[in-house]
């Protein structure tokens, strides 16, 4: 990977991070999947006035933007609201990286070498020591929903694999358009009144929330990362975003006071340790 898209992938997972703080701030002020479908709008408007639809199949687009936008967020939305620490929530979504190998593998035929399995077990440790840690900090429902957020995740960067070398920017820009609709729905459906009043009267944080959810985690993160997938195996740049944690729980550190224990340091250690030795493949690190 070139130093310039491991700068990008190193970008992607800061933004990452830090995206969970307003997450959990837009949930108190608006309904989670209602909050959900205000991103993903304005991650599709009015940029949709401006820049072309992608050259990929329309089943593809629509694929991604239902896996990433209803299935992901408004799983991993749900969580939060429903007490998911900040935190925690930053590391159980990296799962996706080992969702996103074995199912490229699967799908794809897309074989891991063995450095980057063992890089990729090395920062698979570190989220263990790291969540045996933060579990004590979470209800079942709302952990279950997160792994499951990021299982989508999973399928949703195969799926972005498929589009192969398009350009992203419109990718994300009009697969955004395909969750709003289905998430207001659902939002009706299952959260009721409280989805209603956060439809018809927003509050202006939860708003900003959701703007900054759609042009800085949305369209720039999903953007270059799913750039990055289309340009390289799935086992080589899939292990970046197990720096999100690293970012998120130091952001939920200073916002919101979550403490960060030495075990969790060491953890966030061998992430990167293990993200070191996947780049690096089977040269020997100088």
């Amino acid at each position: 990977m070139s130093a310039r898209d491991t700068m990008l992938a190193v970008a992607v997972a800061a933004v990452w991070g830090v995206s969970f703080v307003p997450i959990k701030w837009g949930v108190v002020e608006l309904s989670p999947l209602m909050l959900s479908a205000f991103r993903f709008f304005f991650a599709a408007v009015p940029a949709v006035f401006f820049i072309r639809p992608p050259r990929a199949p329309f089943r593809t687009v629509v694929a991604y933007g239902l896996t990433i936008g209803v299935a992901q967020f408004g799983l991993l939305f749900i969580a939060i609201h429903l007490g998911m620490p900040v935190g925690l929530s930053s590391l159980v979504m990296q799962l996706h990286a080992f969702f996103t190998i074995f199912l490229a593998w699967l799908v794809m035929g897309e074989n891991p070498t063995r450095a980057q399995l063992s890089g990729a077990g090395v920062a698979l440790l570190g989220v263990a020591m790291i969540g045996s840690q933060r579990l004590g900090g979470a209800a079942l429902i709302p952990f279950a929903l997160t792994i499951a957020a990021a299982f989508f995740w999973g399928v949703g960067n195969v799926i972005g694999k498929t589009a192969g070398r398009v350009d992203m920017m419109g990718f994300m820009v009009w697969s955004s358009l395909a969750a709003p609709l289905p998430l207001v729905g659902l939002s009706l459906l299952v959260e009721g009144q409280a989805g209603l009043d956060a439809l018809l009267h927003p509050s202006l944080f939860g708003l900003a929330c959701a703007v900054f959810l759609a042009y800085a985690a949305t369209l720039f993160g999903f953007a270059v990362w799913a750039r990055l997938l289309a340009r390289y195996p799935a086992a080589l740049a899939a292990p970046f975003a197990l720096l999100v944690p690293v970012f998120g729980m130091s952001s939920a550190a200073v916002i919101f006071g979550e403490m960060v224990s030495p075990l969790e340091w060491l953890g966030a250690a061998l992430i990167l340790v293990g993200l070191m030795w996947n780049v690096r493949g089977d040269r020997p690190a100088r």
